[in-house]
């Protein structure tokens, strides 16, 4: 009897080594398996320089392991999203997106259940700028084994997303005045081709006004050029103000302007620079002798016109309005 136990407490014993040996296989399976999927992801995210398009792949890459509805991703100013949705639920489901994404919180994995989506969060977090990630899934929670993917992959997703970060920084700050925070020239040479493309196929009229302030180097040469750099952010920010979204203001240099009107015909573009002559004159800046102001030459876009013919009369008509009293809108 005490023989037949003994055997049987070994089985016992060898069943439970073998269990714990197959438990680990098992583990490391797993890992591997984990592993595998992530350097797929890390391949996949590689190349990618731009934030909307890497919020696409990463939810395109992780749909395959978790299914879900929404990726979203807001770093402050701006979010990018990606939607499996249509209709009516994806407009529920990007509303859900936007305001949790625009709630304040660093809390890593916070999970909600909003309307029967189940809502995840994931904070990212570098010494240049942070954003967080938003995944919505419906009607059922994420499992551990899918949720300890995502905290791999999320380790994976930080370094190219602080890179796009970066790129996307630099992409921003090549083509903004740094000065008074406008486009610049480069920006006007990318767009001005479109938007006169665009005139020409929908017959679509377009304006451009060509900006010079009057008197600002007097004010520059009594005031300092300090001074001066102030002058520029306040006339930069006031004719911002009068202009609409889909019109392009640009800062050429120095104290000259551009800005193109998308829509608008040489008389709705009129009144428009009126009011731009009159918000500088506000400002009220003057070099002691004398006020500044602007002068704008403003020419419409006709068919058969090309970009250079149209500049050069958007410039003789700048000139127009200096030599014949300087603070008006000549065309």
């Amino acid at each position: 009897m005490s023989t037949i136990q003994t055997g049987m407490e070994k089985a016992i014993l060898l069943q439970a080594d073998l269990d714990e040996i197959l438990s680990q296989l098992h583990h490391y399976q797993s890992q591997s398996d984990r592993l595998e999927k992530v350097n797929k992801l890390y391949q996949k995210l590689a190349g990618i320089t731009d934030l909307p398009t890497m919020i696409e792949s990463f939810s395109i890459w992780l749909g395959q392991y978790v299914p879900h509805e929404l990726i979203g991703y807001s770093s402050g100013q701006k979010m990018h999203m990606y939607c499996s949705c249509h209709g009516l639920q994806r407009r529920q489901i990007i509303k859900i997106a936007e305001k949790q994404l625009k709630e304040p919180d660093s809390t890593i994995d916070r999970h909600t259940v909003i309307d029967d989506f189940h809502s995840h969060k994931w904070s990212f977090e570098n010494k240049k700028n942070s954003g967080t990630l938003i995944l919505l899934r419906k009607d059922q929670e994420i499992p551990s084994d899918e949720m300890d993917l995502i905290h791999e992959a999320m380790s994976t997703l930080a370094e190219p997303l602080k890179k796009t970060h970066d790129y996307e920084e630099i992409f921003r700050q090549a083509r903004i005045d740094p000065l008074t925070g406008l486009p610049n020239r480069l920006v006007f040479n990318e767009r001005i081709d479109h938007m006169i493309e665009r005139s020409k196929r929908y017959n679509h009229p377009l304006s451009l006004a060509a900006l010079d302030l009057d008197h600002f180097k007097e004010v520059n040469d009594a005031m300092g050029h300090p001074y001066g750099d102030e002058v520029l952010k306040q006339v930069a920010t006031a004719m911002q103000k009068q202009t609409r979204c889909q019109d392009l203001l640009v800062r050429m240099g120095g104290d000259e302007f551009l800005l193109a009107l998308s829509d608008t015909e040489l008389h709705d573009a009129g009144f428009l620079c009126e009011r731009l002559c009159r918000v500088v004159s506000e400002l009220d800046i003057n070099s002691g002798t004398k006020k500044m102001g602007v002068s704008i030459g403003l020419v419409q876009w006709q068919q058969g016109m090309n970009k250079k013919e149209w500049l050069e009369r958007a410039d003789d008509a700048l000139y127009q309005a200096k030599n014949s009293g300087r603070n008006k809108v000549a065309h």
